[in-house]
């Protein structure tokens, strides 16, 4: 936000420097960024007159001019084409500097003297890109007559400073010249002094010029509309061009300089459409259609969608809401009756918007962040009187407004001890009021509360700490001593989630395996690489809307597509062997399209190849989870997931509670990743086992009896699970059985076919008595007989 020091002193009288208001103003809040003088070192460049205008006897692409200073008549020869006897124009005198640095001296033009230089806007120090595209070539003609000898940069008010502010998100009130003006008189105890606002030639009924206005969506809040006729299109008065070149906006015409002169004043963009190119004579504010075309006014045809606002006529789109105006409803030198728009748009359709088309503009850089309703009468009505002032048209009498939840102040109250106990001051009831009311926050003391109305421009003001907010700011942070922390200190220390899943990851990386991290954010590609049918829930995932490519565009809903990518990497890298682990969350939909946040889901992801199988994988999964108290877990086999071997590959289960699945990858799942060696996973609900989790350890004494130990060996069949063995063997224990150990699974030469031999351990103990052998034998009876009964076993020899 750009603010002249000359156009904030038009609303608030002051004789402080611009370093004096800077800092103030940052005392009080805004944050200054820079000063720049717009003098650039320029002196002695004076208003001159052209009194003759004669060609060069020795040059045809030079001319002689007859310059009248006041004091004195010079002659100075130019090349400038543009100059015209009876012109006022900046005239550099001998020994003058100007911006660029260049010092005037005379000079000798083929044989003729010249005394001097006429000057451009450029010479002057305005940078190109505010410059009026007809005054960037050639001198620059003052606009009227003005006292010659008089210091140019009086004439333009470049003895001027401009403070450069960065405004935040939470103040658009403060992109504009009166919101800073505003914020200025508070801070230094001034008076505000706000343009009187008043049309005094209106004429006719703007009924007669347009058939009205159409608000067919709720993004618009409001659309003040007034006509203005006789329209006379022509450069505008110098003063109009000055305050808006050192605004940072570049003059056009009278017309659309009003209504940018008004933008920078007040806040609120503006926009004047030609009436007579109008198909209907009407304005409609509506969604745009999918796909509609509007071409905008710097020239590029843009492709819209249902999110976008539009303003239309009876036929086609004419502006783009809150960003830019449309190529065929411009202002232009024929225009002669010009409809004014003042409105208000909902923020984020037009951040959005102008995000998406990349098209960022004055309009759109206050709109976006909110504006008030109300301004948008004000701003309207300022244009037109403004339209009078200069002569540029003449005001239909009567508005179109079109405004259907009109916003209110919000009412709020102030504790007056509540803000100074949040300060650490005492200040006085009195100096909050004048802090209050100096914002033009309407405050009055009820004898226990402050009641404040808060004006509808303050968008960031809705509780009470706002309020204080504000005390605190305009009394000064720096004023406030410096004190001593009161109250309790408490230790800080990680949740116990987070504890565990610490716990786990030192468990593992104990185990020889190394942790990884992943994107959580993977192509949606990936689940058709893992081999998912169509119908699998883990499909149902969130699209990112701006992904930085196609491989980025989904929120994972499983972490076996990163764990496959990361070992796929490292084998084709050559690495022999890898054992990784990752605790990563998955983002699972709650509905689609997304209307609420996703469900973060926690999940432990194992993966290894190499010198590894299932049964290892088995025990790293058994390790960790009987460190954290979940023993004695029971798998099921899984032959339907067709990421996975069908026989190598179990649900992992605790207390029949499936806490997630382990297994061989299926080969097809391995050949679309590029890995030619066996790979195991675990795939584990890191939430289930947080539930689960008992770090409550129970110690038993030593035992005083000794053990018995037995081993069996049977032959099953290969679908018989080992599992399914021990839990017979486990059942007849009578609560004797103090470890089940499988020791050796066996196929080979002395196995018939389709057969395997299983081989246990079994320890037995009595914590109260000494185990006899017929006791021991008598369960290994039992155990054999119902082993060969359920799972048609037999006992080798």
């Amino acid at each position: 936000m750009l603010l002249p020091v000359k156009w904030l002193k038009d609303y608030i009288d002051t004789n402080k420097s611009a370093r004096e208001l800077a800092d103030g103003l940052t005392l009080s809040g805004s944050h200054v960024e820079s000063i720049k003088a717009l003098d650039n070192g320029i002196e002695n460049v004076v208003v001159g007159k052209v009194l003759k205008v004669e060609k060069h006897p020795n040059a045809d692409k030079l001319v002689i001019c007859t310059i009248d200073i006041g004091k004195e008549k010079l002659v100075i020869v130019t090349g400038a084409k543009n100059v015209n006897e009876g012109d006022y124009l900046p005239v550099a005198l001998i020994g003058s500097k100007l911006a660029n640095g260049l010092e005037i001296k005379e000079s000798n033009f083929r044989g003729v003297s010249s005394f001097g230089m006429l000057c451009s806007l450029q010479e002057l120090g305005l940078p190109d890109n505010v410059i009026p595209k007809e005054m960037r070539d050639g001198i620059f003609i003052l606009d009227k007559e003005y006292p010659l000898g008089t210091s140019i940069l009086e004439v333009l008010e470049l003895n001027d400073q401009v403070i450069e502010f960065e405004i935040t998100p939470n103040r658009p009130d403060c992109l504009s010249i009166i919101g800073m003006a505003r914020e200025t008189a508070a801070t230094f105890n001034y008076k505000l002094n706000e343009p009187s606002v008043e049309i005094h030639n209106d004429v006719d009924d703007i009924n007669d010029y347009t058939n009205g206005i159409s608000v067919e969506t709720d993004k618009c809040t409001r659309f003040y509309s007034r006509v203005i006729k006789d329209v006379v299109i022509e450069p505008s008065p110098i003063w109009l061009q000055t305050r808006l070149m050192k605004a940072g906006v570049r003059p056009i015409s009278n017309i659309v300089d009003i209504t940018n002169f008004v933008m920078l004043e007040y806040g609120q963009p503006l926009h004047a459409y030609d009436l007579e190119e109008l198909n209907g004579k009407k304005i409609i504010v509506r969604q745009a259609e999918k796909d509609e075309k509007i071409f905008t006014l710097d020239g590029n045809e843009r492709t819209l969608n249902e999110d976008d606002i539009v303003i239309a006529d009876g036929l086609e789109p004419i502006g783009l809401a809150g960003v830019m105006g449309g190529l065929d409803s411009e202002i232009t030198d024929d225009t002669k009756i010009v409809l004014l728009e003042g409105a208000n748009f909902n923020s984020e359709n037009v951040r959005l918007t102008s995000k998406k088309l990349g098209l960022r503009t004055e309009a759109s850089t206050r709109f976006e962040k909110g504006l008030d309703p109300n301004l948008c009468s004000i701003a309207v009505e300022r244009v037109c009187q403004l339209v009078e002032l200069i002569g540029a048209g003449t005001v239909v009498k009567g508005s179109i407004d079109v405004y259907n939840n009109v916003k209110e102040n919000k009412e709020l109250e102030l504790n007056p001890e509540r803000c100074n106990k949040l300060l650490g001051e005492s200040i006085p009831v009195n100096k909050m009021l004048e802090y209050l009311n100096a914002l033009g926050l309407e405050s009055a003391y009820d004898g226990s509360l402050i009641n404040v109305s808060v004006p509808t421009y303050r968008l960031d003001i809705n509780i009470e700490v706002d309020l204080i907010e504000e005390v605190g700011r305009l009394y000064g942070f720096h004023n406030i001593k410096p004190k001593a922390l009161l109250g309790g200190l408490s230790r800080g220390d990680k949740p116990y989630k987070n504890m565990l899943e610490d716990k786990v990851k030192s468990i593992l990386e104990g185990l020889g395996l190394n942790e990884v991290m992943t994107y959580s954010f993977i192509s949606p590609k990936a689940y058709d690489k893992i081999n998912l049918t169509k119908s699998d829930d883990k499909r149902k995932y969130i699209k990112i809307l701006n992904p930085l490519g196609e491989d980025y565009s989904t929120m994972r809903t499983t972490l076996l597509p990163n764990m496959l990518d990361l070992l796929s990497r490292n084998f084709n890298k050559g690495i022999d062997s890898i054992y990784a682990f990752e605790i990563g969350n998955t983002f699972i939909p709650k509905n689609l399209p997304v209307k609420s946040l996703p469900d973060e889901k926690k999940v432990l992801s194992i993966g290894a190849y190499g010198d590894v199988d299932f049964y290892e994988m088995k025990e790293i999964v058994e390790i960790t989870l009987s460190k954290l108290g979940i023993k004695n877990l029971s798998y099921e086999r899984e032959e339907n997931n067709p990421t996975y071997h069908p026989g190598r590959t179990a649900k992992v289960c605790f207390n029949e509670e499936f806490l997630g699945i382990i297994g061989e990858i299926h080969p097809d799942v391995l050949r679309k990743y590029d890995i030619k060696t066996k790979v195991y996973t675990a795939q584990l609900d890191f939430d289930k086992i947080v539930d689960l989790t008992n770090l409550e350890i129970v110690y038993k004494p030593l035992p005083k009896y000794p053990s018995m130990v037995r081993d069996i060996a049977i032959t099953v069949k290969e679908d018989v699970l080992v599992g399914d063995i021990e839990k017979i063997i486990l059942k007849h224990g009578g609560g004797l059985i103090e470890k089940l150990e499988l020791f050796d699974i066996y196929r080979g030469d002395q196995i018939e076919e389709g057969l395997k031999s299983v081989a246990y351990s079994i320890v037995y103990r009595s914590y109260e008595r000494t185990l006899t052998d017929d006791e021991v034998n008598e369960i290994q009876k039992v155990i054999i007989e119902d082993l060969e009964r359920s799972v048609d076993a037999k006992l080798r020899s």
